[in-house]
């Protein structure tokens, strides 16, 4: 029994060797496929964490500036106020119908003042991140357009607030009914200002994106000026959309509008002009040489 025992275990060992090659043979592909899948997703884990890394920066640059404004927030808010109040009757004030009013609606405008102090640094984390998937020939056209976009942006807030907020306030209070006292909620009027505020610095992009769609080649300069009747009634249709219903909002929404989208085919004419010369001028050196 001894031996039959011995010569059993012998045979299981001799099995257990020749079946181990396969068996080995199965551990080393499925650790080669786990491999080149952990492999194959390690630049999308790198984005993503990349990605999280630069949203982060964002977030907290946000948030040091939000708490470093947060004890001027009622200043803000009186500042934001002051269109409104200067054109207000002698007997009317601004009111809070809501308990919560008094404290959301200052926080909210100081984290909007917030991001919109932070944007430069928050353009030049996208940039970052963008960057590395960028040509040369790219990279020194993004840079230019992200300088742009950043000064066109600040300029549409401020358009909207020295010279919109006052003329479309002024409207609406000179049209209110003689027996209607207007006391304009603080709430309403955060959203409504902060909307215009928006909607113009987002309309201030416009050259931007009109040299973009020519350089990049989805539109052309020739289309765009036969089109041009069609895009000017496109403006007084997105400005009758976006801006409150009185015409004073729509025509300076409107008119800078179309302004812009000349300015951007102005700018587009002059980049184009200049490709053509410097390669007439490549290829008339090549030729002398």
């Amino acid at each position: 029994m001894k031996l039959f025992k011995q010569r059993k275990s012998r045979l299981e060992k001799i099995a257990e060797t020749e079946a181990s090659p396969d068996a080995l043979s199965k551990d080393s592909h499925s650790k080669s496929d786990d491999s080149s899948n952990t492999l194959a997703d390690m630049p999308i884990t790198e984005h993503l964490i990349e990605l999280r890394t630069h949203l982060i920066k964002i977030c907290v640059a946000v948030l040091i500036i939000f708490l470093a404004l947060a004890g001027f927030s009622r200043e803000l808010y009186n500042f934001l106020s002051d269109p409104l109040v200067a054109q207000l009757p002698a007997n009317s004030t601004m009111i809070a119908t809501d308990i919560t009013s008094n404290f959301m609606a200052p926080i909210r405008l100081t984290i909007f003042v917030a991001a919109f102090v932070a944007m430069p640094y928050i353009l030049y984390q996208i940039w970052s991140f963008v960057a590395p998937g960028l040509y040369k020939k790219e990279k020194k056209i993004a840079i230019p357009v992200l300088l742009s976009s950043i000064f066109l942006f600040y300029a549409g807030v401020a358009f909207a607030y020295f010279v919109v907020l006052k003329g479309v306030l002024k409207f609406f209070i000179m049209f209110a009914p003689q027996n209607v006292v207007p006391m304009t909620d603080i709430d309403s009027y955060l959203s409504f200002a902060l909307k215009l505020f928006m909607v113009f610095g987002l309309t201030f992009e416009i050259p931007v994106v009109t040299l973009l769609l020519i350089l990049v080649g989805l539109v052309s300069i020739e289309t765009l000026k036969d089109k041009r009747r069609y895009i000017i009634v496109g403006c007084f249709g997105v400005a009758a959309i976006v801006t409150p219903p009185d015409g004073v909002s729509m025509l300076m929404l409107a008119i800078p509008m179309w302004l812009l989208f000349e300015l951007g085919l102005l700018l587009a004419q002059l980049l184009i002009k200049e490709e053509p010369q410097t390669t007439v001028a490549a290829e008339h050196n090549a030729a002398n040489h």
